[in-house]
């Protein structure tokens, strides 16, 4: 069984063959996801997603290329979200440094803000680092509430150390495949199994052999192959080890 942590299935790219590519995944081995919100619309969305699919939750937040026009009315409607039962996390939210998204003060408030969400509701956590790995650390100590993953994990072998020091989660995604992409392969290897899950982000980062094309969530199986390769396992045992991790963080079952 494998567990799609991160995915968006609710993108426009899914609109013409959605419900195929849905009631494939558990005859492709996927019995678990996470449908992830990146804004106010696509959160209601991937709630819907989930009420209508038994093997599919959501989380609700907001990314932080979106956060220029938050309010705080619109934490209201995240906590009304978050408060239903196939909701299981705030997410995904943090910083991103790289595209000319809000501005970094903004970024960097609505991050603290859903946060503090997150814990006053006692909910795991979604956090999106892009280039903003400094401040993104900051503001994690700064808030003191770690039940979080970093998602698509791009950072480096150290800080993932830290971040598992801190007692949080460490997810990869079809990166983890890229033939120039070591760092992120050292990073694999330095996170410990019982910190470690998997994901596609789909439709984005799709994996090798697929890379450039749009990715979907039976693709998690060969970022999960490449793991288990970099950890000198079985793929049975990182799927199984993995997909454990993933109910207990987002406390499934």
């Amino acid at each position: 069984m494998l567990f799609d942590t991160h995915a968006h299935l609710d993108d426009a790219r899914f609109d013409e063959d959605r419900e195929s590519v849905i009631a494939a995944l558990p005859k492709q081995g996927v019995r678990l996801l996470v449908n992830v919100g990146a804004d106010m619309d696509s959160c209601r969305t991937s709630v819907s997603l989930a009420e209508q699919y038994d093997f599919i939750y959501a989380a609700v937040g907001v990314h932080p290329d979106e956060t220029g026009t938050l309010c705080e009315k619109d934490m209201e409607t995240l906590a009304e979200y978050a408060r239903r039962d196939k909701v299981v996390a705030i997410g995904e939210i943090g910083l991103d440094y790289h595209n000319n998204g809000a501005p970094k003060e903004v970024q960097r408030r609505w991050f603290e803000r859903q946060l503090r969400l997150a814990q006053e509701l006692s909910m795991p956590f979604i956090v999106h680092d892009r280039d903003a790995h400094a401040d993104t650390l900051a503001i994690l100590k700064e808030c003191g509430y770690f039940h979080g993953v970093m998602h698509c994990y791009s950072g480096s072998a150290q800080m993932a150390r830290e971040v598992v020091q801190m007692g949080m989660m460490v997810s990869f995604a079809g990166p983890v495949t890229f033939k120039n992409a070591p760092k992120t392969k050292e990073a694999a290897k330095a996170v410990p199994l019982e910190r470690l899950m998997i994901e596609t982000d789909s439709p984005y980062l799709s994996p090798e052999p697929f890379r450039g094309k749009r990715n979907d969530s039976s693709r998690v199986r060969y970022v999960a192959e490449e793991i288990a390769r970099l950890k000198e396992i079985s793929f049975d045992e990182l799927a199984r080890i993995t997909t454990e991790n993933g109910k207990r963080f987002f406390r499934i079952g």
